[in-house]
């Protein structure tokens, strides 16, 4: 069932419940988003987890989630809307020899019949709430930005041919930035603000345990000092939390219960971790060997 806002402290339980173990300030930043009806903006590096945080908040309200993942060139007709020129072709072709003028054919064709919905305007056109995800807003150019602040602003857009279409409801925005590059100043101002790193030892084994709940507690753990460890490695391509999840199965599904009774199953497994051909280099049976033995 769609829910309100959920007070405080019931945040973190409410998104353990749906798999996603969150610590005390992005259980704040989420509370203040509603509280305060502004978007949140979560930076931080890729793989820490910054899209499940709005697969979550959808799972906690029961909402629908939208999500626009930028590029480099999107533009409105991508983000926003734009006509079906086809069925626009076949419906002048149609009123051809009807005697109706050109006013009332592009009154027809410029109708909400002829109107493709995008992420953007699927989201503000929405009975019930969803949560629209713009995900890695640092990928599109300034232009973008741009119009995607004043969408932000007044949750309206026009549309030159059709006129003003107000949001039915106020979704609830997350953006999310790998901090490519720097966004502006006014989205800044306009949007709450959270930086989320990679997880500690004992969150990332909770997240393994919230994920996989067969699996052994001390071995969660092992296996987040693991990944810990080699994070802090001189890596290309620092592995993520969906990194960790996956390897927890494998290592699960080859009855591994204990990382330093099976150092070649460790390493041969590292692919799951690992996914540059220079850090597998970097990454030797020795070295594994030693940062095994690190993990009790």
């Amino acid at each position: 069932m769609p829910s309100a806002s959920i007070p405080r402290e019931a945040i973190a339980a409410r998104l353990a419940g749906v798999g996603y173990v969150a610590d005390r300030d992005l259980a704040t930043a989420l509370w203040m988003m509603d509280a305060l009806k502004r978007p949140l903006l979560i930076e931080g590096e890729a793989g820490v987890g910054k899209t499940e945080v709005a697969k979550a908040l959808a799972a906690v309200h029961g909402a629908e989630l939208i999500r626009m993942q930028c590029y480099e060139g999107l533009d409105v007709s991508s983000s926003l809307y734009e006509w079906n020129y086809q069925r626009q072709l076949l419906a002048i072709k149609a009123r051809e020899g009807t005697g109706a003028s050109v006013a009332e054919i592009e009154a027809r064709i410029f109708s909400e019949d002829y109107l493709l919905e995008r992420p953007l305007l699927s989201a503000i056109r929405r009975k019930t709430p969803p949560v629209l995800l713009v995900d890695e807003v640092d990928r599109a150019d300034e232009e973008f930005e741009a119009f995607l602040l004043e969408l932000l602003s007044d949750f309206q857009v026009t549309i030159p041919e059709f006129g003003v279409i107000r949001a039915l409801t106020i979704p609830r925005v997350v953006l999310t930035s790998n901090a490519t590059r720097e966004l502006s100043d006014a989205l800044r101002r306009r949007c709450l603000y959270h930086y989320l790193d990679f997880p500690d030892v004992d969150r990332e084994a909770a997240i393994l345990l919230a994920r996989q709940p067969g699996l052994d507690a001390n071995f969660a753990v092992q296996i987040a000092r693991m990944v810990g460890l080699l994070r802090k490695e001189d890596l290309k391509k620092v592995p993520g939390v969906a990194e960790t999840l996956d390897w927890a199965a494998t290592l699960a599904g080859l009855g591994v219960e204990d990382l330093r009774q099976e150092p070649e199953i460790v390493h041969a497994t590292l692919i799951a971790l690992l996914k540059t051909r220079e850090d597998r280099a970097a990454i030797s049976p020795e070295t594994t060997s030693r940062l095994v033995g690190q993990v009790a």
